[in-house]
């Protein structure tokens, strides 16, 4: 790991937070943005933050190649499996394990677990690719991974057991959050191959799709249930969302023309990633209420 000292560092030292106070009319959620790029990158994008604001993401250097990293107060960390040509750096919990997956020589993706200053692979035997996208305080884990079928199925791993999550009538599985509850979030690519999300209960599918989307991807719950999406309009373009007492909140970062919503802790901040206006590539950003 390497560490570099972010001289946008603002993102993280956020001690002091409001609760989201969502409006009793309308759909429309006014945030609070800070925005973050790691120093010399091309792109980042933020993809979890717990409840000590401790975020982890991904970014791309000008050669190309992305890069995990963890970002704390104004440190901003490195973090690459040495097993890969590329680390994305998914989830985090209170304990500061880390899961995602890594890209190897050959372009699979193989899911990992990163805890105690170690990189572990994981997921079900015979997976020909998997990913690791959201961990509990328990240590349970949601992911994905594709078999030698073609298929891709969800799974959740309790530390000793994989379990397979298939949601009924999707075409692939692509795993997604989980809380301490074990309530996990699914995104799952329907008939006409537009992606959809439920939540499951280790029994039960819900479905949760954002009410007009074309494609409508969850990503992080948090343990009020609070849930983040990232969704398409019928025009192709990109916004956030979050599901809050049974009803969606939509919101859009002023300052770019496409806006991604990934992680959501306890104090409902909300993290992701969003394309400035005229540009090509995405910023991280965090938001508040």
């Amino acid at each position: 790991m390497k560490s570099l000292c972010s001289d946008r560092g603002r993102l993280f030292v956020l001690a002091t937070l409001l609760s989201l106070a969502v409006a009793a009319a309308g759909q429309s959620l006014q945030l609070k943005y800070v925005t973050e790029s790691i120093p010399g990158a091309v792109t980042t994008d933020i993809f979890a933050i717990n409840n000590s604001n401790v975020a982890v993401g991904s970014y791309m250097d000008k050669s190309g190649v992305h890069h995990g990293f963890v970002a704390s107060g104004r440190k901003v960390t490195t973090l690459d499996d040495p097993n890969g040509v590329a680390t994305y750096c998914f989830g985090i919990n209170k304990s500061g394990a880390i899961v995602g997956y890594y890209s190897t020589s050959n372009f699979g993706a193989q899911a990992f677990l990163y805890e105690n200053g170690s990189f572990t692979d994981i997921g079900p035997a015979g997976a020909t690719g998997s990913q690791a996208l959201g961990i509990n305080d328990s240590g349970e884990i949601n992911g994905n991974f594709s078999d030698s079928n073609g298929g891709g199925h969800g799974f959740l791993w309790d530390g000793k057991t994989y379990t397979t999550i298939d949601v009924p009538g999707a075409l692939f599985t692509l795993g997604g959050g989980i809380n301490n509850a074990g309530l996990l979030t699914e995104v799952w690519i329907d008939d006409d191959g537009d992606a959809e999300s439920s939540l499951y209960d280790g029994t039960n599918f819900t479905t949760i799709n954002v009410p007009g989307a074309e494609d409508s991807s969850a990503g992080a719950i948090n343990n009020e249930n609070d849930v983040v999406f990232s969704w398409e309009d019928e025009n192709d373009a990109y916004h956030g969302a979050v599901l809050h007492n049974g009803k969606f909140y939509t919101f859009d970062n002023p300052k770019g023309d496409r806006t991604y919503a990934y992680g959501i802790n306890d104090h409902r901040v909300i993290v992701g990633s969003y394309r400035p206006t005229g540009s090509q590539n995405n910023t991280g950003y965090a938001a508040v209420k």
